[in-house]
């Protein structure tokens, strides 16, 4: 049966946008992310036919590997990643045009025996040929491959040309405001800017793209989308996972660098932007760097805007997990923290005096990542506080993962000749309406960089805005060591200190 005979709502949506003949060249080839996310996403965008006819993947990095067993590896890593089952056929198709290139990412021969294998596939098709390259490797060594890439003429192939050379950068991107830039110039120093496409894979998440059409294409928002009607905003990004084998990264980079700074402020960006005169990938992005810029500075003290801690022992689904200083590779006088809470204020005229609590953290409760509208309460009520008449504010909520979908919370009579009333949940889920096999966000922004769509990716001036706003908190927890640094049990919403950014404005976090 076809996904629109059993799903209604799929009818009429495109199938192809128009990639031209392309080669994804994979620095970091043999890495978790390559795994795990990466040749997934190509394999399930060849299952839905979006892929060009012309299309080659080819795998970079430092350790030699025969053709055919990096063919290998990929496919183990369809059979046991991908969102779908491995279709023999489908394989077939990527397999065939699926090749290696062995070489240092400091070293400019490795480069250009690269450069010559892609004019080998020029060959082979006939034709000029799009390519994409995607840095998936620790950030040390982004210099270098950038570098090289300008050495060795491959970042500006067919400049001027729509299948111009185009290159995906991971996170993190940069470490700070200074190191931000100076990515940044390296970048220009090889590429255009509309050439480089700065990944933040939230950014291709289901809810994440619905959150605009639920603001923009639906009137019932717009005009209560503001300070005269909403109260607070909350975003949580939460994992229920600790630091795990990641504890040499952990230790150099923090909550606040690792999902504040990105993933948390990429939400708030788009909850709270202006409308954009058109769905264009400049438009939206120069909205959300407007609205980055009104973020007022986060105060710092003597009532700061800020909290951090990390977890202690605690226990997680009925396990006990060791604390944060507990882990291996962590030093026992670390301060990195684990979690991290912001209040934030932006000072325009749609929001001016609505706090926005921003909080991430790990081996909290449970994995989840939500943004909480909170609507003011009635001026006056008919409904007396007292036992009977239990009233909530009303909240939409949009669930980004895992469940994802959103809801709205209203309050209701409940049946009966009394009159009580209680608040009831209004919810949408993407699984229910849609099916539940939701394309991975990668496979979206894979698909986006191919075809030349910025819309979901990070301008360069975007990035430095955000790092300019968390800067000074970095430094400041730098220079205070570990005095600040509070603790929480594992499987805890987090410290006293992340609720007193609420309670001290009248405010307490949903549990989501």
């Amino acid at each position: 049966m076809a996904d629109t005979e059993r799903h209604p709502f799929l009818q009429g949506l495109s199938k192809h946008r128009g990639a031209p003949p392309t080669v994804v060249v994979i620095f970091g080839a043999s890495g978790d992310l390559t795994a795990r996310k990466l040749i997934p996403a190509i394999y399930n965008l060849s299952f839905d036919n979006l892929l060009p006819a012309d299309f080659h993947l080819v795998g970079y990095g430092r350790k030699p590997i025969p053709d055919e067993e990096f063919r290998g590896i990929a496919a183990a890593a369809v059979k046991e990643f991908s969102r779908r089952e491995m279709d023999p056929e489908v394989w077939k198709r990527v397999a065939a045009n699926t090749t290696y290139v062995s070489g240092g990412y400091d070293e400019k021969a490795g480069f250009d025996r690269l450069a010559a294998h892609i004019k080998d596939i020029e060959k082979g098709v006939g034709s000029e040929v799009q390519s994409l390259f995607y840095i998936s490797t620790p950030p040390s060594v982004f210099f270098p491959i950038i570098q090289n890439l300008g050495a060795s003429g491959l970042g500006g192939r067919y400049l001027g040309k729509p299948h111009h050379s185009k290159v995906i950068i991971e996170k993190p991107f940069g470490k700070d405001l200074d190191s931000a830039k100076a990515l940044n110039a390296e970048l220009r120093s090889v590429f255009q800017e509309n050439q480089v496409y700065r990944i933040d894979h939230y950014l291709g998440k289901e809810t994440v793209q619905d959150l605009l059409v639920q603001r923009f294409a639906n009137s019932i928002f717009e005009p209560i989308w503001n300070r005269n009607y909403i109260d607070s905003v909350q975003i949580t990004v939460a994992e229920d996972q600790g630091v795990g084998t990641r504890a040499g990264y952990y230790e150099q980079s923090g909550c606040l660098r690792d999902m504040i700074q990105n993933h948390t402020t990429q939400l708030l960006a788009l909850t709270a932007m202006e409308p954009p005169g058109s769905f264009e990938a400049e438009a939206l992005r120069d909205e959300k760097v407007k609205l980055l810029k009104a973020i007022e500075p986060v105060a710092l003290g003597p009532d700061p805007d800020m909290a951090r801690a990390q977890y202690a022992a605690g226990m997680i689904g009925g396990k006990k997990v060791p604390g944060y200083l507990e882990e291996k590779g962590i030093a026992p006088n670390s301060s990195t923290e684990t979690y991290a809470a912001l209040r934030l204020s932006i000072n325009n005229w749609r929001w001016q005096g609505v706090p926005f609590y921003l909080r991430s953290g790990k081996r909290l409760p449970r994995r989840v990542s939500e943004i909480a509208i909170q609507f003011k309460r009635p001026p006056g009520t008919i409904f007396p506080q007292k036992e009977g008449f239990n009233l909530a504010a009303n909240t939409l909520s949009f669930q980004i993962q895992p469940d994802e979908g959103l809801s709205l919370i209203l309050n209701a009579k409940v049946p009966g000749l009394d009159t009580r009333t209680q608040p009831v949940k209004m919810s949408f889920r993407y699984a229910t309406t849609f099916g539940s096999n939701t394309p991975e966000a990668y496979e979206r922004l894979v698909l986006d960089a191919m075809i030349g769509d910025g819309t979901l990716f990070i301008r360069g001036d975007e990035a430095e805005t955000s790092w300019a706003l968390y800067t000074p908190v970095l430094n400041f927890w730098q220079s205070q060591g570990r005095k600040g640094v509070e603790s929480y049990s594992a499987g805890a919403w987090g410290p006293e200190g992340g609720d007193q950014l609420l309670t001290s404005r009248g405010h307490v976090w949903r549990q989501p």
